[in-house]
């Protein structure tokens, strides 16, 4: 599955990452922006000054930032490859690959609904029906931390939020509901789609 941008993405070299939330890039036309960083975890490994990085870019007036930071290369021993950044961009690149049936677990569902509310104040990524079965809880989660070539790992810190949707899914799954947790590992070799 291939993961597609809604346009061409800009690069340039990572400067400094910084209140979480905000990533200084020099572009390779020699201008320096700063970028909104999708990513609120450590992104230990993810955020070296002087790496090559990619930008997707806004014209909507209204956004603070013209520029979101999506991915990084790196290398950890095997050659470079690519990482993504940006947490909310598996969402739609998982919500694909189970319309097309691609994962046989989730396979054969009716339509999806997404950023459904469920539980006591959470939001299910993708929420599967049908009426022979019980519903399916699908949560998305960006697995992006490599301390070791091959070797994804998920959390990359200690996180709330993460527990808080276990605990939820645990609730739908005691309640009789499907509940699954999909990492998602976007990298270059699972065959991000970037502009030359």
């Amino acid at each position: 599955m291939l993961m597609r941008f809604s346009s061409a993405l800009v690069d340039g070299r990572l400067t400094r990452r910084y209140k979480r939330f905000l990533a200084d890039v020099e572009l390779s036309s020699g201008e320096t922006v700063t970028a909104h960083c999708a990513n609120p975890g450590s992104m230990l490994g993810l955020a070296a000054p002087g790496s090559r990085v990619w930008l997707s870019r806004s014209d909507n007036p209204k956004r603070k930032l013209r520029f979101s930071w999506e991915l990084i290369q790196v290398d950890l021993g095997r050659g470079p490859t690519l990482v993504g950044i940006n947490t909310s961009s598996p969402n739609a690149a998982v919500a694909r690959v189970i319309e097309k049936d691609l994962i046989p677990e989730l396979a054969g569902y009716g339509p999806m609904r997404r950023e459904v509310r469920y539980g006591g104040n959470s939001r299910i990524d993708i929420l599967l029906e049908d009426e022979a079965r019980p519903p399916c809880y699908v949560e998305i989660k960006n697995v992006h931390l490599m301390r070791e070539a091959g070797l994804a790992e998920f959390p990359d810190s200690v996180t709330a939020r993460g527990a808080k949707h276990l605990r939820a899914l645990s609730e739908m799954a005691a309640a009789g509901a499907r509940s699954v947790m999909v990492l998602f590992r976007p990298t270059g070799r699972c065959g991000c789609v970037l502009p030359r």
